[in-house]
Order: C-alpha cells, then structure tokens, then sequence
C-alpha cells in the first residue's frame, strides 16, 4: 500500500513546522535532562549493573507491549490532545517523585522505577503520534528533510541535556531539579497550541484494538521488503540494548571517570547525531537510501568493537569519545531514513497502526538482551558487552546487504512513487 504523493497539507507549513518542532525541543530537553539525572541518580546510588539494566528494561517494556494497541488511538484520536495529556501525565508523576524525594532522605528506589515506567508508556504513545502528523503537515518531497530536521532537534536535546544534567546534578537538590520536567510540559503545550494539525479520514472514528492492529500486522507484513528490515533491526536490538544500558556503567567503572564525562560522553555522541542530521535536512534527498543505511550499520559495528577492545584508562577513554563521534555521525542516516521510507509507504490514516506494530517488533527484543546485560557484564565486564553489540551490528548490516529484497526496498519504493506521480499527472492533464 503504497501512498500517493501529495501537495503541502497546509500554505504557510513552514511556520507550522516550526511551532512543532520548538515545542518538541523545550518539552524534550526538560525531560531528558530529568531523565540523565535519574540515571545518573542509580549510578552513584548502586554502582550496579543490574539496577541500570532493569531501569532501561522499565523504559522499554511499554514500547513492546502497548505500541501494537496504542497505534489504533493515534489513528483515531485528535493528535494534538494526546500529546499534550501524555505531556501531563509525565510531569503529574514528576512532581510526586520531587515531593516524595523532599520529604525522604532517599528517594524510594521503587517510585524511580514507576516514574520510569510512566514516561516509557508516555513516549509509546507520544513517537508514533509524532511520526504519523509529519507526513499531514509537509509535502512527500520536503518529508525526508523534515524528518533530518526532527532527527536535529532531538541530537540537539541530546547534546544539551546530558551536559546540562551533569551540571545540575551536582549543584542542584534532585528533587528540585526533577520539577524541571513540569516546566517544559508547560511551555512544549503552549508552544503545541498554536500548531494545526490536518485532519485525517479515520480520526473520530470507533477504535477496534484487535482488528485494527491485526490490520496494522498485515499491512507491514505484505510489505516484503520493510518486513524483513524489521525483522533484521529485531535482531539488532537483542544485542545492541545490552551495550546502550551501560554507558554510565562504561564511563564510571571501566574507564574510572566521573559524571560529568558520562555526560561528556553523551554530548559527544549527539552532537555527532546532529551533525547527521544536519546533512540528511539540508541535502536529504538521495536516489537509494538503502546505501547510506547499510554504510551506517558497518560504522557503528566496526566502533562497537574497538570500544570493548579499548584500554580502561583515561586514554582509552579519550578514544572511546572519538569512535562515539563516529557512531553518533551514523545513526540519524539509519533511524530518520528509514521512518522517511516507512512514512513514504503508507497512507497517514495507517500509519498509527502501522508503526505501533513495528515499534513493538523492533523493540520485543530489547527486555530480552537486558535481562541478560546485568549479570553478563558483571561477569564478562561491561566493555565485553559493546563487543558483542558490534559483531551483531555487522551481522545485521551483512544481511541487509546479501538480501535483495532489503538492499533493493527503496529503490523499489521509489520507482512505485515515481509512477504514480506520473499517473497522477497524466490524469490531470
């Protein structure tokens, strides 16, 4: 099911875009920084592996189990509220955690952990509900950069917010510095109300969880060449989520570093995103996308490796910040890519159901790696997990490569799109 190209939803879109996308920074930059001091928080508190796995398995639980029920309501419901009431929930719970942390000495490890959880289920319902409004607001060949474009804003929160965090942290009360996410759930809504968002057939209409998400599978199934890329990034994430929980762990035990170069490290990773980004909104047009897709996979594989490989001193530590340069230059050309293709294959009213599916499938996998991370880096040491992170990225990169319909997919959705533009014209004329 492959969309038709259409003209720009709205006249003055830019403007439009430009509303959304400041909101989706100040919202995102609060909480992100919120969020590195909870780990940061579990870091200092335990020292232990096994806590940041499950912390990381909490945040990722809701991606697996609700994304496949969650696309129906994106579809249906009105965009605008549901971000903004998950915007609410987020910093509701927020503010319990900064009272409950003001009137205890400690902050209750369990409350973390729901704290935790309630922003997953927030952001399962918030990143499907953005990737399905940008195709309503831009036109199918501005997609792409537009997509860099929010792919740029989120490397810039990730490279403010973990250096921002770290600063904080060690200046400011915790449960202070946790209020920061109701400040930015305050000015991301009032920046979100003054975006239109079009809208689409199927908003209004009756929810059917089942059926619609069985809907949602079988679309994305008959898609040969996008099935088996999700399959091949499912593969990817059971081995690829263990080394991501561990980068705290990584900077503060193997390299014997402090906070803030765990935060150094984060900076340094999204501001190579950003960088990324800035060439894939800028320029964002390429004839193939699969190739620069596959190039990025080899990339991170190769770095992952060197990374478990590297010395545990502040030399090796000061290699791991180049090769994390490198990765975070790679990762915008996987991720904003191909949700640009999936975006490009679908018309909008499934693409709730549609990425509600994929997200989860892509995600399944993750709880599974990081209920092994914990005790395999205890074990092995937490530098063998990046190791096994970068031969599994190789793994999936080779098979991407050798399997024609993956290599092949956006060469073939582009000549789909190509005909019917054409066809659309002749009809015109």
């Amino acid at each position: 099911m492959y969309k038709e190209q259409t003209p720009p939803a709205l006249p003055n879109w830019q403007k439009n875009i430009a509303f959304f996308l400041s909101g989706q920074f100040l919202s995102g930059i609060t909480s992100m920084v919120v969020q590195y001091a909870i780990i940061w928080y579990l870091t200092e508190k335990t020292g232990s592996a096994t806590v940041l796995s499950f912390a990381t398995l909490l945040g990722m639980l809701p991606m697996v189990l609700l994304s496949p029920f969650v696309g129906p309501f994106v579809d249906r419901l009105n965009k605008k509220k549901l971000l903004i009431i998950t915007d609410l929930i987020v910093a509701f719970f927020a503010l319990i955690l900064a009272i409950a942390g003001t009137l205890a000495e400690d902050f209750p490890l369990w409350l973390v952990f729901v704290s935790l959880f309630i922003r997953s289920i927030a952001q399962t319902f918030q990143m499907p509900t953005i990737q399905s409004i940008l195709p309503t607001m831009v036109s199918e060949t501005e997609l792409t950069k537009v997509n860099g474009q929010l792919g740029m804003v989120s490397s810039a929160n990730m490279i403010i917010a973990p250096a921002l965090g770290a600063y904080l942290f060690a200046v400011i009360p915790m449960n202070f510095l946790i209020l920061l996410d109701v400040l930015g759930a305050i000015l991301g809504i009032c920046l979100l109300l003054q975006v239109v968002i079009p809208v689409i057939k199927t908003q209004g209409e009756d929810v059917h969880l089942l059926s619609d998400s069985k809907l949602g599978l079988k679309l994305l199934v008959e898609n040969k060449g996008l099935w088996a890329i999700t399959l091949i990034g499912t593969f990817f994430t059971l081995l690829f989520m263990p080394a991501v929980s561990m980068y705290p762990l990584m900077t503060l035990s193997y390299f014997q570093g402090t906070v803030q170069q765990a935060g150094l490290i984060e900076v340094i990773y999204s501001i190579g995103m950003l960088a990324g980004g800035v060439v894939i909104g800028v320029f964002g047009k390429w004839r193939n996308r699969m190739k620069p897709i596959l190039l990025a996979y080899f990339i991170i594989g190769i770095s992952y490796i060197i990374c478990g490989f590297l010395p545990g001193s502040q030399r090796g530590f000061f290699y791991f910040i180049l090769l994390n340069a490198l990765c975070g230059l790679a990762t915008p050309f996987f991720s904003t890519l191909l949700m640009a293709m999936i975006q490009q294959s679908y018309e909008p009213q499934y693409l709730g159901r549609i990425l509600g599916v994929l997200n989860s499938i892509m995600s399944i996998t993750g709880p599974i790696g990081l209920i092994f991370a914990g005790p395999l880096a205890d074990k092995l040491g937490v530098e063998k997990l990046f190791v096994i992170a970068g031969i599994g990225t190789l793994i999936c990169g080779l098979v991407n490569l050798f399997l024609p319909v993956a290599r092949n997919y956006d060469k073939t959705l582009q000549e789909k799109l190509a005909y019917k533009t054409t066809k659309i014209e002749d009809s015109l004329n």
